[in-house]
């Protein structure tokens, strides 16, 4: 019996993973759950186990090869099946053998006819690709179907608005992958539905190649590019950086981003702070910080206001009924986002420990598949030295994410018996990015606002 390995799906957003390494060859007979290969996402660097107990009898991947999720890797045979296979083995070559014999008499030249060039197979006619998800008109042809992995969402979409075949369009994206910037330009050089059909222009004299004729309307804005100069050090995206940088792209084109800030007295957080943080640091064997508190904070908001704690699928929301938040933590790979489950079932305490796990392990590159899914909404923290406020993009398919800025000390009017007198207090700003598509302005402002003043109430349980 013949088991397959294939990609797995090691996140919501991973469409492909990079295989990196075989820990076994072709032959090779293997145990159920013993590491097969290495494999790599924007996400995670993981294992892939086997499937079942058997030989394996072929490897179809190559390390390097970047394949969509679900794709076959390798094929193990099971040792039920090697031991069927052994017992034909003698009559079935026979019987190949003598079905190959007719074959080759049955299609054999008559004798003293000329020699001919051999046959060529005939072309298997494929049929056309379908876009899913589309109707189209009475009597039309059928909808094109695509790989759902070698196209993102926004360009199946951008294909069926505008009637494009996008097998006719050529990627330039991580590994042929089509982008919108390439439907664009195809749709610019007068290719796409809609556009005039092109007058073939004159030979060029002598009977050369035809001149290209010039792209048909549209604009011919073309971004320049920068000639490397010497001295310049040039350093190509890893394959994470790539997969971030499209994740960002999309992100930025499908959710309507809105911004909103919040400026929060952090007074009672930093004297709860310096009350526990030398002997939580004894304890404990790291320091306290201010994250915890915030991701405390940010769960109970989001119990109250369960529209933040949702995705959107197709055209409806998902209201998320775990609050699962993802912690944004920086590696030399680039940025990675492991998750706490259940978070607003989580003291301060246990919130902190889990960060300090979780950082510890991303930065050692040890996240498994499990730290870096199933989040619903996102805290990111990037730190000191500067960072007044900014505005995060959102980790998709979440709706929102809230990003920390600096802790400064800062004048402030405050009332004193009912007067008003100048202070010194330590300020931060909070920054809110949520998808206006199905986040209004007055839930985003409230959610803020609810996060803002539990920070300020500063009643939390070390």
């Amino acid at each position: 019996m013949a088991v397959s390995l294939v990609m797995p799906q090691l996140g919501e957003s991973v469409v492909e993973g990079t295989l990196t390494r075989w820990l076994v060859k072709e032959g090779d007979r293997v145990s159920q759950d013993q590491p097969l290969a290495q494999i790599s996402t924007d996400k995670v660097d993981t294992d892939i186990e086997a499937p079942a107990a058997g030989v394996i009898a072929h490897l179809i991947a190559h390390e390097g090869d970047t394949m969509p999720v679900g794709a076959e890797l390798a094929v193990i045979e099971t040792a039920g099946a090697e031991a069927g296979a052994s017992a034909a083995g003698d009559g079935g070559a026979q019987e190949g053998a003598a079905v190959e014999g007719a074959r080759a008499e049955a299609t054999a030249p008559p004798a003293g006819a000329p020699p001919s060039a051999a046959p060529q197979p005939a072309a298997v006619p494929q049929p056309p690709p379908v876009l899913p998800g589309r109707g189209r008109a009475p009597g039309a042809a059928p909808a094109r179907e695509y790989p759902p992995a070698r196209y993102s969402p926004l360009v199946l979409k951008m294909a069926a608005d505008f009637g494009i075949d996008l097998s006719q369009v050529r990627g330039t994206g991580l590994g042929g992958r089509v982008t919108k910037r390439d439907l664009q330009n195809y749709m610019e050089a007068g290719r796409g539905p809609g556009a005039p059909e092109a007058t073939p222009a004159p030979a060029a004299a002598g009977g050369g190649a035809p001149a290209p004729a010039p792209a048909a309307g549209g604009s011919v804005f073309r971004p320049p590019v920068y000639q490397v100069r010497e001295g310049d050090r040039v350093e190509p995206f890893t394959r994470r950086r790539k997969i971030i940088a499209e994740h960002m792209v999309y992100s930025k084109t499908h959710s309507p981003h809105v911004g909103t800030v919040a400026e929060v007295d952090m007074t009672r957080v930093m004297r709860l702070r310096e009350r526990h943080k030398e002997e939580f640091a004894r304890r404990e064997g790291f320091s306290l910080t201010v994250l915890p508190i915030a991701v405390a904070a940010t769960a109970q908001a989001l119990r109250e206001f369960p529209g933040l704690n949702a995705s959107v699928v197709n055209d409806a929301l998902v209201i998320r009924r775990q609050i699962n938040i993802g912690v944004a933590v920086d590696t030399e790979a680039g940025l990675v986002v492991p998750v706490i489950r259940d978070a607003d079932q989580k003291s301060v305490l246990g919130l902190a420990r889990e960060i300090n796990t979780l950082a510890r392990k991303a930065l050692a590159g040890e996240l498994s598949a499990d730290d870096v899914t199933g989040g619903s909404f996102t805290v990111t923290n990037p730190g000191r030295e500067g960072n007044l406020f900014g505005f995060a993009i959102i980790n998709q398919p979440q709706v929102g994410i809230l990003r920390m800025g600096e802790i400064k000390k800062t004048p402030v009017a405050i009332d004193v018996d009912g007067a008003d007198t100048i202070a010194i207090r330590p300020v931060m700003y909070l920054a809110l990015s949520y998808d206006h598509r199905v986040v209004d302005g007055v839930l985003g402002n409230r959610f803020l606002y609810r996060v803002a003043r539990l920070l300020e109430q500063g009643e939390f349980t070390i």
